[in-house]
């Protein structure tokens, strides 16, 4: 039997908002009350699709009885026909993650997104819900950075300061809401809320990165209602900064394939890209650079990059790993502009979702693994850029802990899929393998040279490994589905200036 925990203490808080909330003001939204209207979209095939598009509202602060009711927005498309699946509910990543714009025109970055959750409804119904915070339908929380000054290297005290004084900036500019109910459980208690709403006895859960973070949430606290899930790039609840050793050896991957790539050759130094890597943490050690750029409007300006500013860009470009190493070997042979002009743009004021660091400073880490992530052997090369500031600000948010008990993993039953690429520099490959033991009826498909990306882009090489994962979505069945696969070497990227003479670069 499960033991009273944040879920149950959470339901009780519930039970007590619907008992003790005051008559609502003129105008205002009931918790638990869900807002529909209807539309169709065109599949690939030119056919209609009809669907749902809604508002759910909940409590703003579950903790606090008679909290104001928020918005969560959400989307239905219901199977092509009924198949007895329960639903797949889809988590989007970020935190700050909006997706429904994809519906109505107003985020074009989505359509491709609407593509692909056309393909669930062969199968289930497939329902995508919104965060708490940042959604179309409800309330969209931004803050806004201050601008950094280019005439000096960026640092991660002075990062760690600015997120204490955007924390409070936050706090003031919003007395009329309680940021302190932003957190992760109350995330995974709208899941269940919509799930009820919707008439759903279970679902299926399917997210990637800080989706999969808030399915295991919801597999956490309401583990009654989840039948199975799928999850790639995965971000455990202990594991929401991450191991600069193990996103180090992402890279160390991603440099064993370039070192082997004939057009890059010319340009490698010794050790090849790692090699590269290691020189330029010699270089920047000894004083940072200056590197003189154009601005849009025509002005020249000077900007100042040292070691601290190497640490954030050896993770610049890696999204996609192909362009990763023409980047490195750019600076490594003294080709700044490039680098200096995405700084440039980075140190301007520009608005940021705050429900990323409520949610984040409250999920925080145990203290063991903080010490690990402090102790690391790969700190010098990366530096604490991951976690520094979120643990500094973490009292200046107003978001409470989550605690050990919500963060340390526990032993579940719930069938669960893991897909995870091993060149994955924002979730390393290693999150995964840390939570297998602890899934009884766990399944972990490793792709080799996938990066941190959905389960379907992946294995978008596989269509026999897509249709089985499809298959376990719809029954649970596990025979079909590989345990790795390998992707193709890309077609790297080239550094736009000719190969040296084989005369080495200074380091």
């Amino acid at each position: 039997m499960r033991s009273p925990g944040p879920g149950s203490l959470s339901r009780w808080l519930l039970l007590l908002c619907v008992i003790a909330a005051p008559l609502l003001p003129s105008g205002a939204r009931a918790s638990r009350e869900v807002v529909r209207e209807h539309g169709t979209v065109r599949d690939a095939e030119g056919t209609e699709i009809p669907y749902e598009l809604g508002t759910l509202y909940v409590p703003e602060n579950r903790r606090v009885p008679g909290s104001r009711s928020i918005g969560v927005g959400y989307a239905r498309i219901k199977a092509r026909h009924p198949t007895g699946a329960p639903p797949v509910f889809w988590l989007p990543g970020g935190p700050g993650l909006s997706v429904l714009g994809a519906f109505t025109g107003e985020d074009a970055a989505s359509r491709g997104r609407l593509k692909s959750w056309l393909t669930f409804i062969a199968n289930s119904d497939l329902v995508v819900i919104e965060q708490r915070g940042y959604t179309r339908r409800g309330e969209m929380l931004e803050g806004t950075t201050d601008a950094w000054p280019l005439d000096r290297p960026a640092s991660v005290q002075a990062e760690a300061e600015a997120m204490r004084a955007q924390a409070r900036a936050a706090v003031a500019a919003h007395p009329d809401k309680d940021l302190a109910g932003y957190t992760i459980a109350a995330c995974a208690a709208d899941v269940d809320d919509l799930r009820r709403a919707l008439g759903y006895d279970t679902i299926t859960l399917f997210g990637g990165s800080f989706g999969s973070q808030w399915s295991l949430a919801v597999m956490r606290l309401y583990p009654e209602i989840v039948a199975r899930a799928v999850l790639s790039s995965t971000e455990p609840l202990d594991s929401g900064y991450d191991m600069p050793s193990q996103v180090f050896a992402a890279l160390q991957r991603i440099a064993h394939d370039a070192d082997r790539d004939p057009k890059l050759v010319p340009y490698l130094p010794p050790g090849g890209i790692m090699g590269a890597v290691s020189a330029l943490h010699q270089r920047f050690a000894r004083g940072p650079v200056e590197v003189r750029v154009q601005s849009e409007a025509g002005e020249v300006q000077t900007v100042t990059l040292g070691s601290e500013d190497l640490q954030r860009a050896l993770l610049s470009h890696t999204q996609e790993g192909a362009q990763w190493p023409a980047f490195i070997l750019s600076l490594y042979h003294e080709h700044y502009e490039g680098w200096a002009r995405e700084v440039q743009e980075e140190r301007r004021p520009h608005p940021v979702p705050l429900i990323g660091p409520l949610i984040d400073s409250s999920l925080g880490v145990t203290a063991a693994r903080e010490h690990l992530l402090r102790t690391d052997p790969a700190l010098p090369l990366l530096g604490t850029w991951n976690f520094e500031a979120n643990l500094a600000s973490a009292p200046d948010w107003p978001t409470p802990d989550m605690g050990d008990a919500l963060r340390r993993p526990v032993e579940t039953t719930i069938p669960t899929l893991f897909v995870h690429g091993d060149w994955d520099t924002s979730t390393p490959i290693d999150n995964t393998l840390g939570l297998l033991p602890y899934f009884r009826n766990g399944r972990v498909i490793l792709v080799h040279r996938a990066g941190h990306d959905g389960p379907f882009y992946q294995l978008r090489e596989a269509p026999a490994a897509k249709l089985a994962v499809h298959e376990f979505l719809k029954t649970g069945e596990t025979s079909g589905l590989p345990t790795e696969v390998s992707l193709p070497v890309p077609e790297f990227a080239v550094p736009a200036f000719a190969p040296p003479a084989r005369k080495e670069a200074r380091p």
